[in-house]
């Protein structure tokens, strides 16, 4: 069975940068499980999925506009160390849920500096092409309860089946 859209994808990837920096990777837990044409996964990497077979390997290289955007300066900004109230340390990595004129999304600490910290709500991958050696290990048909919810049920799914 090809690839398509309401299929159910199971595949193992190793994902890495332009400097062959392993990023993320799979292979050594279960396979990622998505639903083709759900949105899902990354536009760049679906697109290239379509019409595969499960035992296809490839790789697929995917420009920063067909995975997480371009890098936005204006995503940043310096707030004071005081909107963090009730967080004893705060260090660059750390990672926190914020209510924005878009709903609530994740900002990344970047920098700290004394009192003042700066914020970056650019998905870490932001700007950067992207590496991926794939292998597909399943495809299969949706059932109704995948395609009305739009996403494979799994241990990850956090809302009554």
């Amino acid at each position: 069975m090809q690839i398509a859209d309401k299929k159910v994808v199971s595949i193992h990837y190793t994902l890495t940068n332009d400097a062959g920096e392993v990023l993320d990777s799979s292979r050594d837990a279960n396979p990622l499980v998505y639903l083709h044409g759900a949105k899902n996964i990354i536009p760049g990497l679906e697109t290239a999925l379509i019409g595969k077979l499960a035992g296809d390997e490839l790789a697929v290289v995917v420009e920063p506009s067909d995975a997480y955007g371009e890098y936005n300066e204006q995503m940043t900004q310096v707030v004071p160390r005081e909107m963090f109230a009730g967080v004893d340390e705060i260090e660059a990595g750390m990672e926190f849920q914020a209510e924005t004129s878009q709903g609530v999304e994740v900002i990344r600490v970047a920098a700290v500096d004394g009192d003042e910290v700066t914020i970056d709500g650019n998905h870490p991958l932001a700007g950067k092409r992207l590496h991926f050696a794939v292998s597909i290990h399943e495809v299969r048909e949706a059932n109704e309860e995948e395609l009305t919810h739009g996403h494979v049920h799994g241990e990850s799914c956090n809302h009554d089946h």
